[in-house]
C-alpha cells in the first residue's frame, strides 16, 4: 500500500469517526435537543438571552438535560434537588471550572478567581476573602460603612433623581472600594468607577455564550485568522489590558499610601501585612487580581440588583406601599432604617429575596466542571462535563413559584432566614440561587445580603418610586419583560427605564441630610485625602 493510499484511508477513517461520534449524544447522557455531527448543539445555543432558551429546554427535556458542544458535554440542572445532590453534597467533584483560553490564559493569566481551577491557589484566595468577609467581620466591622454609603445613596436620589440608574452603582462600588482598597467613590462622576463599569460591560459581553468562538472545544480555531470569528483575540487582549491596568494601579496606590500614611485596615492592607511577614501565599499579580475581582463582583451585582428593584417598583406600586407601611410602623421620620430593624421588617426582607428571584443578575451562574465520572437518576455525567446551574429556570418554575414573572414578595413572608443559611439547608427550602452553590458560593454573601436590605429599606423609607410619564403627563405602563427591558450578557441588568423618584416628606428629606452630615464626619472623613488620587 502506497503512502498516499494509506493517508487517504486514515483521512477517511478520521472523517467517518468525526461524523459518527463527535457531537453525538451518547445513550446514557441526559436527554436534550437533537444534535448535528461534529458541532452537536452549538448551532442552537443563542448568543443573547441564553437563559430564556435554557428554561424553554428544561420544560421540554426535564430538570436535567444535556447539550453537546462539539466533543464536549454540558449538563444543565434546573432542579433544586439535583443541585443539592450534586453541586452541594459532592462539592469536591463539582467545584472545578471549564478550561478557558480566553478568560484564563489571555485575560487573567490564570489569576481571576472566578475562572481559577479548584486548587491550592484557589483555596488560598478563598481563605483570604473569608478572613475579611466572614459574617462576624461584616456585622462587627463593615456595617457602619454600608449604612453610611446607603445614606449617601438616598441623599443622591433626593438631589439628583434623574440619575437613578447610577446612584445604586455608586453605592455598591464605593462600599466595596472602601473595604478592599480603603478608598471611596464620592460621586457618580468618579473616573475609576466609570473605568470599572466600562470594563465590566466588555468582560460580560465576552463571557456570554456564543460571543466568542469555541476555542476550548476546537483548539484549531486558535490558528485560524481571528477576523473570521469577530476578532475574538483582539477583543480579549483589549479587556486583558484594561483589567490588568486598573487592578495593578489600585495595588500600587495602596502600596504607596502605606509608605506615606500607614495602613487603613482594608482587605488589601491586611493582605500586604501578610506579605510583609512572609505569610502571603500569592505573588503580586495574583494579589491585585484577587482584589480586583472583589471590586468587580461587589460593584456590579449589588448595584444591578438595586436598579432591578427600582424597576419592579415602577410596575408594582402596591408592593412599595405595603413595604412603606411596614417600615412606618417600626421607624419614624426622625431616623432611617438600619440593619438592627431586620427582624421587624419581614416584608422588606422578602423584597430582597423576591428581587433576587425575579430577575437574577447572573441567570445561569458561571459553569462548574465535574472532576470525575458521575451519575444521577440513571444518567451519566462524564468527567469534564460543564455543569450549568439554571437559576433562571428554577426561579421561574411555575410549579414552585406561581405566576413567576410577577414580582410578589409574599412568596417569602415567613422566611426570615438569610440566603447564606438557606443555601446550606434543605433544598426544598432554598430561597434562590443568586449566590451560586457548593464551594463556589459567593464569598461576599454576608455583605451582599445586608447591603441589599439596608439599601432597600432606606430607599423605601425615604422615597416614592413611580413609573415615568409621557409628554402629555400620562403615567406610562412599565415594561419589565425579561427580553425587552433587560440587556443581555453574563450579567443581566435593566435597560434605562422611565422612572420618577421623589422624597416622601420634607421631614424624611431633612433626616437624610442630617444623617449624611453624620456619615461624612464619622465615616467618610477617614477617606478625606482620596481627592489627591
Amino acid at each position: 500500500m502506497s503512502m498516499l493510499v494509506a493517508l487517504g484511508l486514515l483521512t477517511a477513517l478520521l472523517v467517518a469517526y468525526l461524523v459518527t461520534s463527535v457531537g453525538r449524544r451518547g445513550s446514557k447522557l441526559p436527554p436534550g435537543p437533537p444534535t448535528l455531527p461534529i458541532i452537536g448543539n452549538l448551532h442552537q445555543i443563542p448568543t443573547t438571552f441564553t437563559h430564556l432558551k435554557f428554561a424553554e429546554w428544561a420544560k421540554q427535556y426535564g430538570e436535567i438535560f444535556s447539550l453537546k458542544m462539539g466533543p464536549a458535554t454540558c449538563v444543565v440542572l434546573t432542579s433544586p434537588r439535583l443541585v443539592k445532590q450534586l453541586v452541594d453534597k459532592k462539592s469536591n467533584l463539582y467545584s472545578h471550572r471549564p478550561v478557558s483560553h480566553i478568560g484564563y490564559d489571555i485575560i487573567s493569566q490564570g489569576d481571576h478567581i472566578l475562572l481559577m481551577q479548584y486548587s491550592g491557589k484557589w483555596r488560598a484566595c478563598r481563605r483570604l476573602i473569608h478572613q475579611f468577609f466572614m459574617e462576624s467581620m461584616v456585622v462587627n466591622n463593615h456595617l457602619a460603612l454600608v449604612d453610611a454609603e446607603a445614606v449617601q445613596m438616598v441623599r443622591d436620589f433626593v438631589e439628583e433623581p434623574e440619575n437613578y440608574m447610577q446612584h445604586p452603582k455608586r453605592f455598591s462600588n464605593s462600599t466595596i472600594m472602601s473595604l478592599v482598597f480603603g478608598t471611596r467613590t464620592p460621586d457618580i462622576n468618579a473616573t475609576h468607577m466609570k473605568r470599572l463599569y466600562r470594563l465590566m460591560e466588555a468582560w460580560s459581553n465576552l463571557q456570554e455564550f456564543g460571543s466568542t468562538p469555541p476555542v476550548d472545544i476546537f483548539p484549531l480555531i486558535k490558528y485560524l485568522p481571528e477576523r473570521l470569528f469577530g476578532n475574538w483575540r483582539t477583543r480579549a487582549q483589549h479587556v486583558s489590558k484594561q483589567m490588568n491596568s486598573l487592578h495593578q494601579e489600585w495595588l500600587n496606590k495602596v502600596v504607596e499610601r502605606r509608605k506615606s500614611q500607614g495602613p487603613r485596615d482594608c482587605f488589601l492592607d491586611r493582605a500586604l501585612d501578610q506579605e510583609d511577614s512572609g505569610k502571603l501565599p500569592l505573588d503580586r499579580h495574583a494579589l491585585y487580581f484577587l482584589a480586583g475581582t472583589l471590586m468587580e463582583g461587589g460593584s456590579d451585582t449589588t448595584g444591578s440588583v438595586l436598579v432591578t428593584f427600582l424597576h419592579a417598583m415602577t410596575k408594582w406600586p402596591n408592593v412599595m406601599k405595603k413595604a412603606q407601611d411596614e417600615i412606618d410602623s417600626v421607624v419614624g421620620e426622625d431616623r432611617s432604617p438600619t440593619w438592627g430593624d431586620y427582624a421587624q421588617l419581614p416584608y422588606v426582607a422578602a423584597c430582597v429575596k423576591e428581587t433576587l428571584r425575579w430577575r437574577p443578575v447572573i441567570p445561569l451562574g458561571f459553569p462548574h466542571v465535574v472532576g470525575e465520572d458521575d451519575a444521577i437518576d440513571g444518567m451519566a455525567i462524564p468527567k469534564g462535563s460543564q455543569i450549568i446551574i439554571n437559576a433562571w429556570g428554577m426561579q421561574h418554575d411555575p410549579e414552585r413559584f406561581a405566576d413567576p414573572d410577577t414580582f410578589n414578595p409574599e412568596r417569602y413572608v415567613g422566611v426570615p432566614q438569610l440566603a447564606s443559611e438557606l443555601a446550606n439547608g434543605d433544598w426544598e427550602k432554598r430561597d434562590h440561587y443568586a449566590y451560586g452553590s457548593g464551594r463556589r458560593l459567593c464569598p461576599g454573601i454576608h455583605l451582599a445580603e445586608r447591603s441589599l436590605f439596608i439599601a432597600m429599606a432606606k430607599l423605601l423609607w425615604a422615597l416614592n418610586i413611580e413609573a415615568g410619564v409621557d409628554a402629555e403627563g400620562r403615567v406610562m405602563d412599565a415594561d419589565v419583560s425579561a427580553e425587552g427591558a433587560y440587556a443581555s450578557g453574563l450579567l443581566v441588568c435593566p435597560k434605562t427605564f422611565p422612572c420618577r423618584i421623589t422624597p416622601r416628606s420634607q421631614a424624611r428629606k431633612d433626616t437624610i441630610m442630617r444623617e449624611f452630615g453624620v456619615a461624612t464626619a464619622e465615616v467618610f472623613a477617614k477617606y478625606s485625602d482620596d481627592k489627591e488620587w
